[in-house]
């Protein structure tokens, strides 16, 4: 998720759409449908599970392959898939979700990043993921923390949100806090919107904002944390598409040591779009560089 910013509150004024942080507040349905099915309702028909566990012993869940296949299963049956991904349950959208489609047909996908998090995130330990996405960050790691952990996963957009709402209901699980807010440099609102038909690529509007844009409520990383009562913070992954420093140098600076996580997880693919070189920013306080993906660079604080 990138975040662009809106004209933002006071200083410390609350937000003005302050109301839907957790999804005790939100309205939306789970699965953005009037009446959600229940999970196991839009399982793979033989011919999709088929296709799907061809995928995933094969070169094909690459993701030059996905949007092909996505394509393909599509038309067996048009709709979601509910499926069992990294020990937890999803309804993937794949039809236009790089993300969905990527955990659908990749059972490996982003697991050196998941695998890191792990490593770096102990039994009722604390996780933070800043742009949840559909949480395939944020179940996966649910597990690892157990019930006496906490997961604290930070969705902006209410069509993500409700998607995330409804893989968590469906998992079980209740360690996890869900904060329908984008985490931001301070506390307000921000507009978001949609490039093309990937959902999981919306990002903040700087500048003009298309028809397309929508105002969801911004609160600065700090503040979600003491909310959800965090007082240290294991690991922190952040996909936030190039808004990444306005969230991270701010919290730093501000924030109390105790609460600089152990580890992150940042994507890099979007750093053109920095304002602050925020990884140089974590190195001057003490991280370490310790690998480096296609898309992510981990960290660690010595």
């Amino acid at each position: 998720m990138t975040y662009k910013p809106a004209k933002p509150l006071e200083p410390h004024a609350k937000p003005a759409m302050h109301a839907p942080l957790s999804t005790e507040d939100i309205s939306l349905k789970p699965d953005n449908d009037p009446a959600p099915a229940p999970f196991g309702a839009f399982a793979p028909s033989a011919a999709q599970a088929a296709i799907i566990a061809l995928a995933h012993r094969s070169r094909l869940k690459r993701g030059a392959f996905r949007p092909m296949l996505s394509r393909l299963v599509n038309l067996l049956r048009a709709g979601p898939l509910d499926v069992h991904y990294q020990g937890a349950s999803f309804r993937f959208y794949h039809q236009a979700s790089a993300t969905e489609r990527g955990a659908l047909f990749n059972p490996d996908y982003n697991v050196e990043e998941l695998d890191f998090l792990r490593a770096h995130t102990p039994a009722g330990g604390v996780f933070v993921d800043v742009g949840a996405n559909v949480g395939t960050y944020a179940l996966a790691l649910a597990r690892q923390v157990g019930a006496a952990g906490k997961v604290i996963a930070i969705e902006p957009h209410p069509v993500t949100h409700a998607r995330l709402a409804f893989n968590n209901a469906a998992s079980g699980y209740t360690q996890i806090r869900l904060f329908a807010a984008a985490a931001g440099p301070a506390d307000g609102e921000l507009m978001i919107e949609t490039d093309g038909d990937n959902l999981g690529a919306s990002h903040i509007v700087s500048g003009q904002s298309s028809n397309k844009a929508i105002r969801v409520p911004s609160l600065r990383l700090q503040r979600i944390l003491d909310e959800a009562g965090a007082s240290h913070v294991d690991a922190l992954k952040i996909d936030v598409e190039g808004f990444e420093d306005r969230v991270l140098t701010g919290f730093f600076k501000e924030a109390p040591q105790a609460l600089w996580p152990r580890a992150v997880v940042i994507e890099h693919l979007s750093s053109k779009e920095w304002q602050n070189d925020c990884i140089a920013d974590m190195r001057a306080r003490g991280y370490a560089e310790t690998g480096r993906t296609r898309s992510n660079t981990l960290l660690v604080r010595g």
